[in-house]
């Protein structure tokens, strides 16, 4: 800027006095005229030139001045910057080469003028002193150029700005030697000139040179990276206009960018680096802290850690909380981290800010010269150009400090994410307990995601103050006092603006409440459909969610109110502000004269105000929320870590492999000891088993060893590697494979004699890829015993030196159970000689073991052999005399199961080959993976709800033979289809009609409107300025001022109708989507829940709709509004200066050409980021739940290796996706900066048929358009990622729906069924298309009140039997007769509110007791009393404070699953129909619940038809008849007795359960 007062003296002064100048640099009196005569006298009136001393002197040392200055600082970097030695290239030699040419020439010049003082002459000392300093600058260039070569700098920005400013210093000196030479013959100058002339073409050759790249350095740390960034390779240029970004958006452009395309994250990036360095930081911050603890205080925390104080504890605590002592701080740890790179952005940022006011400043003086009719066109011009230049500077300077910012925000997420991970893997399990899982998550993803959006504006806090100070500042020399009343308007909306802000963030939280409650209710239905289905509930669950939905839109309406009301504010600001301020301005003195120049320069620094006035609360109240993250990260990452010393591992008695001695433990300091005085020593190479009843310690005594309890007191040792078999077993997100070898190397032989020991062979054979089978987060696609089994494989295969199994057998069944202690644990299994400490119930396991150690809380009552113990008779003997008589009951339980063998309780899942006919039982259970597999759900996955991924008990379905084995990797469920390339127009069509075509246009057309008013408004303003002045005073300045405030208020209006408007039809659109959503889902078949993860359909019920209440409208309301912006301001500047209109159509095509780069690429990327961000966080809870595992096996290290992983593929796609909004922005900017510079040109162009009011609009619209046009690109894109939403929600509002609920003139008779009589016509049956039949042709006739037991087995088509009449499964041929009713031809909710059924698997809700038995409110108390009572649940309701309105918990799982049956049995009773069907429980439910439930069904349905599908035969044997099913076919049909004496199927059936 120093140059700008001396080209102003020099430049101005012609036109400021009004007269003709001739020449502006006369070499002589003499010459000058001579000038004159040569040529026609006006080209050189508008010929500018400077003096030659301003030439020789402050021109030429421009350059040098920056060099030297730049200098330190640039040395400083490269001292710390070495990237290795670039090879002495050709390139390099010619720069070289040139730099040392340019110094002689320089020196030359010096030596000419020595010359001249031999020859007498004195030149002037100028040209000494000039060519001595550029020729030693030069040279420094020049030795730059090596050092850079040395330090492996490819491409110098030094240098580059230097030959740039070097080649612009010199042109305006060139331009006056050709005029001079031109104009005469200077021999005495010739050797100047010709100096100077290769001067400047080596000059320009340089710079030129300068532009190119060199080679990558060698030494340099070698990237081994496939794809590596080439950031760091390219040039400055092409860093500084993110050049070299251009081949991905191009590529993207091409197709769908995919996770290959992308580029290896930088060095600096990778979670490696930054997290270490955080880490080290934050170490050394809680040392700084420790060393200043009071020596008091480090005698306390000694005692606590370890446990071995001597003092009395009080009198230190005391003389603690005297002094309180600084917590270490993570926030400096972060500064320190950080601070370097973001404050480069800072300073980046401070540049750009006093940039952005030179425009204003340029525009005065542009309307100055329109006035002006007598001055020169070049000064116009050079206006122009500055301007131009200016807003290039400011573009690209804007985008470095962004650049800066952003990158610092990723790093602090990665440092957190980092962080907080590896404290995650060590602390202690009572700090574990304080935090849940979720919790620690959210610390992760929310806290560490506010640091990174805070990041992007935190350089507000000190650049808007000063922004708002300079825009006044300016503000007050252009108008004066006056200015006050306009800023007392924008600081009285600031607390309007905090206040919206407050109440929506009130808003916001209510919303979430409802939306929480409205997926949780969702999720329940879709876990439950099926009995729903089969209720006939549907209604009141739809009631239940619309009901939710609808006071969430309640709110939704008041925020979007608000919301517009913001706008207003947002809209208006800046008008009132003028308003005022030019009203008092014209009052205050009637001299004070409003004109172009005062107004347009007021209006562009008003509008520069508007952002820091906006921005600072936002800042303020972001800063607030990081401050709580801040709090909360820093308490997780002060908790308190296991002492990885507390298990001795080197020191221990010879011979023994555990010893524990006089050990006390708990689970947390605080809290009481859990485990007392512990004395045990385990020899080498034995079997131990710990016994005793529940909650006696068993557990907590394997912890201890594994060193995960805090140890008050004694020593443990424990020798060697250890494996451990948690007693839930913790399964990885990964291969089935993967989950055993655990990060081992592969061994095949092993792992098959492994998998055999842990009977896993047969369980592959029937997993749809085998051990390369995808396995679900938390184990969800294997039943409880198959993941006990991997987790035992996983310890076999790991073959440590000791084995801690804590109670591994619990989750198999018996015969497996047996199976597995004979291979694996017992005396001859695989691990024998190995150390085995083993927790069990299981009593037949015993004798086998070496030593017994009995546990009774928390003490060692008695150890010894099963033998000695037995002698002993004391409490060891009393527990087996109690466990001994249930094991015999489940002995008996198990022969009479033996053949049909069941999906045992745990086992549901499990798929064990079937004992009898080896058929595997396929298909149902990839229909249960199927439903289970929600979490491999859409875009990204975002399963909102962990609840969807319990474990729910499998439906029984029969199963269809075996499909042939699939190719192994193939994934359980297809891919969702994610959209690629653009949105059909069919979309946006799709969601206008859902606000109503009608409202849409109204919209439109409010937004034309609005935009004319502001026209009119600016037009009326630059009519007013141009109104002419009489006697120093305007005229009509109260109607002046009146209409400019009508037109603004009116525009004010508009807006705010508008955006009501617009907030009602995305709302309306919003209900009728979702409405249409849930009408379909509740009438979708059986099948489709089958075949769709239910995460599938939450993810739209939760994050689409979301999408469509909340993001669309407000990305509908920016695109409009900028788009009708963007056009006013063409329509202005076109208006004013017509000429415009030529240069429209390139720079349009330029602007849609990077718009659709743009959009397709950044697209493609949000996608790209959002699918990687959840394997983080999955990864994350996965690792929090294994954590001991994870210890055990000392696989820490691995673990955060991966989780590194995981986040760098996160990173690598979240940069690009930066790199792509700087990519557009400065190219945006671009075609922004072009139309100033032609708005500014046309009016030169055109200056004398303008007048000064209408450039001052024109140029102050085009200075306002960069940032709508930059906008206006964003919200494209967002538009096009956000509206794939409705496109999602219509695809699953139009899927195939069941028969009608209800046919209109066929509902059967009120007490149909009044008989119960059944019949099946020649019917048959599939699952689904393409599938086998399930029942083929059966033909059968039950009568009235006939008891059925239906039999056969596993997938002998029972179930389907039970679906059918229910039309949960549609028939193929034949029919079904209901007292003599065809059941297809009624309605559903008909047929299936008329039949009852007692599911096998109890599904509650959420709600209250009363809701789970009558969700219509059909039934009285008495009646609900009297069903509880005949179901026996009375006793326990009526013990609930409660009592009916009970709550019951997700799942009902606050009941135990025999009440929950009985439940079921409840709700049966108060239907009471005449036809009941119960589908037995397996195994899931006591032999006395399942006595208790037959009993009931023979006293209270006595006259009813009873359907049962038995799996215990002894519950049928007094039924009136039995039906065999087998493959489909009605094998045996006739009484119990008599199918025994046939000696059937029935007959081997009854044999084997011991009844026959």
């Amino acid at each position: 800027m120093s140059l700008f007062p001396v080209l102003s003296t020099n430049l101005l002064a012609p036109w400021k006095l009004g007269e003709k100048h001739v020449s502006v640099y006369p070499f002589s009196g003499d010459n000058c005229l001579k000038l004159q005569k040569d040529s026609n006298l006006s080209i050189y009136t508008d010929n500018p030139d400077l003096t030659p001393c301003f030439q020789n002197t402050i021109l030429a040392w421009i350059p040098s001045i920056y060099l030297w200055s730049a200098l330190p600082f640039y040395l400083l970097y490269l001292r710390h910057h070495k990237r290795g030695y670039i090879m002495l290239s050709v390139l390099s030699r010619f720069k070289t080469l040139f730099g040392v040419l340019l110094w002689c020439v320089s020196w030359a010049d010096l030596f000419g003028s020595f010359h001249k003082l031999l020859q007498n002459e004195t030149p002037p000392p100028v040209y000494f002193v000039t060519p001595l300093i550029v020729g030693i600058t030069m040279l420094l260039a020049t030795l730059l150029i090596q050092y850079e070569r040395l330090r492996g700098v490819q491409s110098s920005g030094v240098l580059i700005i230097f030959w740039f400013l070097s080649v612009l210093c010199a042109v305006v000196p060139l331009r006056s030697k050709i005029m001079t030479t031109a104009a005469q013959d200077h021999g005495n100058e010739r050797f100047r000139f010709t100096t100077f002339y290769i001067y400047f073409a080596l000059i320009i050759i340089e710079l030129i040179l300068s532009c190119f790249k060199e080679k990558p350095p060698f030494f340099s740390p070698v990237n081994t990276e496939t794809n590596p960034c080439p950031e760091l390779t390219s040039g400055f240029l092409s860093r500084l206009t993110f050049w070299w970004f251009t081949s991905m958006v191009i590529l993207g452009y091409k197709r769908p960018l995919e996770e290959k395309d992308l580029w290896s994250l930088n060095e600096d990036d990778t979670s490696k680096i930054i997290v270490q360095q955080l880490s080290k930081e934050w170490d050394k911050e809680k040392a700084e802290c420790k060393q200043k603890e009071d020596v008091t205080y480090m005698k306390k925390s000694n005692h606590v850690l370890n446990h071995v104080g001597d003092g009395p504890e009080e009198a230190e605590v005391l003389i603690r909380d005297k002094k309180p002592v600084r917590k270490p701080s993570f926030l400096k740890a972060l500064l320190r981290t950080f601070r370097s790179y973001f404050l480069i952005g800072s300073f980046f940022k401070l540049i750009q800010d006093l940039l952005s006011f030179v425009n204003p400043q340029l525009l005065s003086v542009l309307i100055g010269f329109i006035k002006n009719k007598d001055a020169p066109a070049w000064w116009g011009f050079l206006i122009a150009a500055l301007m131009f230049i200016c807003a290039v500077l400011q573009t690209l300077i804007l985008h470095q400090h962004f650049q800066y910012c952003f990158v610092t925000g990723m790093r602090l997420r990665t440092a957190i994410t980092g962080v907080i991970y590896r404290k995650s893997l060590v602390i202690t399990n009572s700090a574990k307990r304080s935090s849940t899982v979720g919790e620690i998550v959210n610390l992760m993803s929310v806290d560490a995601q506010r640091f990174m959006d805070l990041m992007n504006f935190l350089n507000m806090l000190w650049s808007a103050p000063l922004q708002i100070f300079l825009a006044l500042y300016f503000l007050f020399q252009t108008l004066g006092p006056s200015v006050l009343a306009g800023v007392a308007v924008m600081v009285l909306l600031v607390p309007l603006n905090s206040a919206i802000a407050m109440k929506t963030r009130a808003f916001q939280v209510e919303q979430m409440r409802h939306k929480d409650a409205r997926i949780k209710v969702m999720n329940e239905i879709l876990g439950g459909i099926k009995v729903l289905k089969l209720y006939a509930w549907e209604p009141s669950f739809s009631d239940k969610v619309l009901e939710i939905r609808k006071n969430e839109l309640r709110v939704l309406r008041k925020s979007a109110y608000l919301h517009s009301v913001s706008i207003l504010a947002w809209i208006s600001a800046p008008f009132l502000v003028a308003l005022t301020t030019f009203a008092v301005y014209v009052s205050v003195d009637e001299k004070n004269i409003l004109d172009a120049e005062k107004a347009f320069v007021s209006l562009s620094l008003f509008n520069i105000l508007k952002f820091p006035l906006n921005m600072l609360p936002q800042v303020i109240s972001s800063i607030a929320q990081t401050s709580v993250s801040l709090k909360r990260i820093q308490q997780f990452l002060s908790h308190d870590e296991l002492d990885p010393n507390c298990v001795e591992t080197k020191a221990i008695a010879p011979g023994n492999a555990i010893s524990v001695r006089n050990a006390t433990f708990s689970w947390g300091k605080e809290l009481k000891p859990s485990l007392k005085d512990i004395n045990l020593l385990v020899p080498s190479g034995a079997l131990v088993a710990i016994v005793g009843h529940v909650g006696c310690g068993k557990s907590s005594l394997v912890s201890a060893l594994l060193g995960e309890m805090e140890k008050l007191e004694g020593e443990v040792a424990v020798k060697g590697s250890v494996a451990y078999v948690p007693q839930q077993a913790w399964i990885q997100n990964a291969t089935l494979k993967d989950n055993i070898l655990f990060g081992q190397a592969p061994n095949e032989q092993k792992y098959q004699s492994v998998l055999e020991a842990c009977a896993l062979k047969t369980d592959l054979e029937v997993l749809p890829g085998g051990d390369q089978t995808e396995i679900g987060e938390k184990g969800i696609n294997l039943s409880g015993g198959q993941r006990q089994r991997v987790s035992l494989a996983r310890a076999v295969y790991s073959n440590s030196d000791i084995y801690l199994l804590d109670d591994p057998l619990s989750a198999v069944d018996s015969h497996v159970a047996k199976h597995i202690f004979d291979k694996v644990i017992g005396p001859d299994g695989v691990l024998k000689g190995k150390t085995r400490i083993l927790v069990t119930h299981g009593i037949s396991f015993l004798p086998q073991v070496d030593r017994i150690v009995v546990l009774i809380d928390g003490k060692i009552s008695e150890m010894g052999s099963y033998q000695e113990l037995l002698k002993q008779n004391k409490a060891f003997a009393e527990f087996l005399r109690n466990y001994a008589l249930d094991e015999d009951i489940e002995e008996d339980k198990l022969t009479m199961l033996e053949e049909e063998e069941v999906l045992l309780a745990e086992d549901t899942l499990s798929i064990h080959t079937d004992l009898a006919d080896n058929e595997p039982v396929t298909n149902e259970v990839r229909k249960q993976f199927l439903r289970q597999l929600s979490v491999i759900s859409s875009e990204g996955g975002e399963c909102p709800n962990k609840m969807s991924t319990k474990r729910r008990v499998c439906e029984k379905k029969p199963a269809e033979p075996p499909l042939p084995r699939k190719n192994p990797n193939e994934k359980l469920i297809q891919a969702e289809t994610t959209e690629t390339g653009m949105v059909k127009l069919t979309v946006f069509w799709q969601y206008i009609k859902a606000i109503g075509p009608v409202i849409s246009l109204v919209i439109c057309f409010l937004y034309c409107c609005q935009n004319a008013a502001a026209i009119g408004a600016n037009v009326w303003l630059s009519d007013w300025t141009n109104e002419p002045v009489v006697n120093g005073t305007q005229h009509n300045t109260a109607m002046r001022i009146g209409v400019y405030a009508a037109l603004g208020l009116l525009q004010g209006l508009i807006v705010l109708i508008s955006s009501f408007t617009l907030a009602v039809g995305g709302i309306n659109a919003a209900q009728t989507l979702h409405a249409a959503l849930l009408e379909n889902k509740f009438h979708n078949p059986q099948s489709f829940y089958d075949t769709t993860p239910t995460g599938r359909i939450i993810n739209r019920f939760s994050k689409d709709i979301y999408v469509i209440d909340e993001v669309l409208p407000s990305v509908i309301l920016m695109f409009v509004g900028t788009f009708f912006t963007s056009l006013s301001t063409l329509i202005v500047i076109i208006a004013s200066t017509p000429l415009f209109a030529v240069v429209i159509v390139p720079l349009a095509i330029l602007y849609f050409f990077v718009q659709r780069f743009y959009v397709a690429t950044s697209r493609q990327l949000k996608r790209l980021e959002s699918v990687s961000r959840s394997p983080i966080y999955s990864h994350f809870s996965e690792t929090v739940s294994g954590a001991s595992v994870i210890r055990a096996y000392r696989r820490v290290k691995a673990f955060v290796d991966m989780s590194d992983l995981k986040t760098d593929e996160n990173q690598k796609s979240y940069y690009p996706s930066i790199i792509s909004n700087r990519w557009l922005g400065i190219r945006v900017e671009f075609v922004g900066n072009c139309i100033v510079f032609f708005a500014a040109l046309f009016a030169v162009i055109g200056k004398n048929s303008l007048n000064a009011g209408l450039v001052g609009l024109s140029v102050s619209y085009a200075l306002q358009v960069t940032l709508s046009l930059n906008w206006m690109v964003r919200m494209t894109s967002e538009l096009e990622t956000n509206i794939v939403a409705v496109e999602r929600i219509k695809e699953y509002s139009e899927t195939e729906t069941e028969a009608p609920w209800v046919v209109e003139g066929k509902s059967p008779p009120e007490d149909w069924p009044s008989k119960g009589e059944l019949e099946f016509v020649d019917y048959s049956v599939r699952y689904r298309k393409g599938l086998d039949l399930v029942l083929k042709g059966l033909n059968l006739q039950v009568h009235g009140g006939e008891k059925i037991g239906i039999v056969g087995r596993t997938g002998a088509g029972k179930s389907s039997m039970t679906l059918c009449l229910f039309r949960i499964l549609e028939a193929v041929k034949g029919e079904i007769k209901i007292d003599g009713v065809n059941i297809s031809e009624i309605g559903l909710h008909d047929l299936r509110s008329r039949l009852t059924i007692i599911p096998q698997d109890p599904v509650l809700f959420s709600g209250t007791l009363r809701m789970n038995l009558d969700p219509f409110n059909k039934y009285s108390d008495e009646e609900i009393w009297k069903a509880l009572e005949l179901s026996h649940l009375k006793r326990f309701v009526s013990s609930q404070p409660s009592m009916l309105d009970y709550e019951c918990s997700e799942g009902g799982e606050n009941l135990s699953v025999g009440q929950r049956q009985l439940v079921c049995l409840a709700r049966a009773l108060l239907r009471k129909t005449r036809i009941l069907i119960l589908d037995e429980a397996t195994a899931a439910i006591d032999l006395e619940t399942d006595d208790l439930i037959q009993m009931t069904i023979r006293t209270q349905f006595e006259g009813c038809t009873v359907l049962t599908i038995a799996h215990r035969l002894n519950t049928i044997m007094d039924y009136t008849r039995v039906l065999v099913l087998d493959n489909g076919t009605i094998a045996e049909f006739d009484t119990p007795a008599s199918l025994i004496a046939a000696k059937g199927i029935f007959y081997s059936m009854a044999k084997d359960a011991g009844l026959a």
